[in-house]
């Protein structure tokens, strides 16, 4: 059995498969929640508690993420998260070609691959505006889920602050200048759009991946199709999909190893 895990800054996402890539188990903790009930720490590193998650006979452990640099797993190996993105988007896909979108908790890059090769990237990890979080937090201010507010992408309402703190006060106003929640909900997601729009136009393909937590939602999505003019794919697991390349990377390992012997 081979596990990929992705240690985000908000969520450890987890996936086990088989010798030959089936995926039989997959799970999204809370960060603080793994590291408290299924790590164990050692004076090498953690160690993650399977058997705690009800999974045994672990064969290869394979890591990425915002806490791999900080945080050692015991006898796994650790892989460049853009690398971990792009191959997990490919493996999902069956892609090619394309540029990938992941919308993080509190990161978000896009990758350009070619011919199943990463060939360029940018990243924006110095502000929440692009992110998860940000989207919580607006969700918070104007008292809906993040289900429903990933609903609306119609008839934005007007948001100009480019700072998540200032955004939320921005958003306040426009509450008591009385628009309604569908407009307000398409407002936020556009302010997202508008972020992201100038890595997504230099690295621009004909397909975009969408992967990460926003992508469960569909207004940000919509909003991409219709501003770029550009097909959109979500793969099955989106917000799995680094952890899923973790894996995908061990089983190039494999068939590479394989094809000298």
């Amino acid at each position: 059995m081979l596990c990929g895990i992705d240690l985000g800054s908000r969520s450890v996402k987890l996936v086990i498969t088989d010798a030959a890539g089936k995926i039989e188990f997959t799970n999204v903790f809370e960060t603080v929640r793994f590291y408290r009930e299924y790590g164990k720490r050692q004076q090498d590193g953690l160690v993650v508690d399977f058997e705690a998650l009800g999974v045994e006979k672990i064969s290869e452990v394979i890591a990425t993420g915002y806490g791999r640099n900080t945080i050692d797993i015991v006898g796994a190996t650790v892989i460049p998260e853009l690398k971990a993105h792009a191959l997990g988007a490919i493996w999902q896909t069956g892609l090619t070609d394309f540029t990938l979108l992941d919308l993080g908790g509190q990161d978000s890059k896009v990758i350009k691959v070619r011919k199943r090769k990463m060939v360029d990237f940018a990243t924006n990890d110095k502000c929440a505006a692009s992110t998860g979080r940000y989207l919580e937090n607006m969700a918070s201010v104007l008292d809906i889920s993040l289900e429903e507010l990933s609903r609306h992408s119609d008839n934005p309402v007007e948001l100009n602050s480019t700072c998540a703190i200032f955004g939320e006060s921005e958003l306040i106003g426009r509450i008591v200048e009385g628009y309604g929640v569908a407009e307000l909900s398409a407002g936020v997601n556009y302010t997202i759009y508008k972020r992201i729009k100038p890595m997504l136009t230099s690295l621009i393909s004909d397909i975009i991946v969408f992967t990460g937590g926003v992508a469960l939602g569909r207004a940000i999505r919509n909003l991409i199709e219709q501003e770029l003019k550009r097909e959109v794919v979500v793969p099955q697991h989106p917000q799995l999909n680094g952890a899923i390349g973790c894996v995908a990377h061990a089983l190039e390992k494999r068939e590479q190893n394989a094809a000298r012997n």
